[in-house]
């Protein structure tokens, strides 16, 4: 199945089901906040890499929590209980999406985060629609994550921490 090429200007994404095998559905277009709240809308977010077009996916299957499913494993509810972490919301979004392109990832040669991903998902967070949780002990920023809110969905999009489960902890 062919690859769809996203115009400049036309918002219109291909059916998610015509998406290759490994979620590629289309290329192209632009970071705009009209173009990836139609993208989000339909399950299908960009990702990209330096010297390469916007690639589109939408997977199949996606990974789903359901909060009232979510297992909190022992030694985590342990460790939460402790208090050792203080949590915010939205208090340093920008921050937060630093940090997640910054964090070297096992396995792969850089980060997808780049500065235009960045700026697009800053006026996301401006406009209501992408989010952070907030990892901190004492004045530092250990841990965090950060996504898009659309109806009663989140997609969450990349975390980090700099202390072990702190990550685990945002989510």
């Amino acid at each position: 199945m062919p690859v769809y090429q996203l115009s400049g200007h036309d918002l219109t994404f291909p059916p998610a089901r015509l998406a290759e095998p490994d979620g590629l559905l289309a290329v192209g277009g632009d970071l705009s906040l009209p173009r990836l709240l139609a993208a989000y809308s339909q399950g299908i977010f960009p990702w990209y890499a330096e010297g390469l077009p916007i690639l589109w996916y939408s997977t199949h299957p996606r990974c789903v929590l359901f909060p009232e499913k979510l297992h909190v494993p022992r030694s985590l509810a342990r460790l939460l209980r402790q208090g050792k972490f203080i949590f915010s919301v939205n208090q340093s979004f920008a921050t937060v999406i630093r940090q997640c392109a910054a964090t070297p990832r096992p396995g792969q040669p850089g980060t997808w985060i780049l500065p235009e991903m960045i700026q697009a998902y800053c006026e996301l967070h401006e406009a209501g629609y992408a989010h952070s949780v907030e990892v901190w002990q004492g004045e530092n920023l250990v841990g965090g994550l950060y996504g898009v809110a659309l109806g009663r969905v989140f997609f969450g999009e990349s975390m980090f921490y700099a202390v072990p489960d702190a990550s685990k902890a945002a989510v």
